[in-house]
């Protein structure tokens, strides 16, 4: 009975994702002086697919995951967001690696769901500590020598995906935080670039932050 609810939940915050990218399409493309492309539509939707998976702990979110990277990164080209088009280069190549690590820790007695584990404090402050140092250093270099409308921002969303990838790769669960907050970046990012699509999808991801960290939390290796 438990788990028929817990399915049940998994499939309804899928389907109120995709709404709201539905929703947030026609509402923007309703508004005189905005449009939203339907690539953005298109890349949103893979997106909610791709995250409500991964949180999900199921390696289909790969699948999907692929399919996104490739239409986000167009419209990164699109709004001369650099840092973005990087990290999603990056995103491709750390997912065929991941698709390796994924498979040999699926646990056919939770639904073939990957096992997950978690960080000491003293990691995860490193970390943190490492995140915000290199962030400043690339956004720094984003303004001298480029024309990213924001590059301090857009600094700081790629340092700190490349490292919640990382951990999101090795499956573990801390990854959440870092992914919450490179959302909420993103929020005013493309807030910034007008892109309403983009914006509804990341606020969308952070509620998928706050549902992931739970069921990623009941994934957890018990061995370790």
């Amino acid at each position: 009975m438990e788990r028929r609810i817990n399915n049940w939940f998994d499939w309804s915050f899928l389907t109120f994702g995709l709404l709201i990218q539905i929703v947030t399409y026609f509402v923007a493309n309703s508004i005189e002086g905005t449009e939203a492309g339907w690539l953005s539509l298109l890349s949103g939707c893979l997106g909610v697919c791709s995250v409500c998976l991964t949180a999900q702990g199921n390696i289909l979110t790969f699948v999907f995951g692929f399919a996104q990277v490739i239409t986000y990164t167009y419209l990164c080209v699109r709004a001369h967001l650099y840092g973005e088009i990087a990290i999603n280069v990056y995103y491709f190549l750390t997912m065929i690696y991941g698709v390796f690590v994924w498979r040999k820790r699926l646990d056919p007695t939770h639904g073939n769901k990957v096992r997950t584990r978690h960080l000491s404090w003293h990691i995860w402050l490193t970390i943190v500590a490492a995140v915000l140092v290199l962030s400043g250093g690339v956004g720094w270099l984003l303004a001298a020598y480029t024309d990213d409308p924001t590059p301090y921002l857009d600094s700081f969303t790629t340092v700190a995906s490349v490292v919640a990838q990382i951990l999101m790769i090795l499956v573990y669960r801390d990854q959440w935080f870092l992914w919450l907050a490179v959302d909420l970046t993103s929020i005013a990012m493309w807030l910034y670039v007008g892109d309403y699509c983009m914006t509804a999808q990341y606020a969308f991801w952070c509620c998928n932050c706050v549902y992931g960290y739970y069921k990623w939390k009941g994934l957890e290796d018990p061995a370790l």
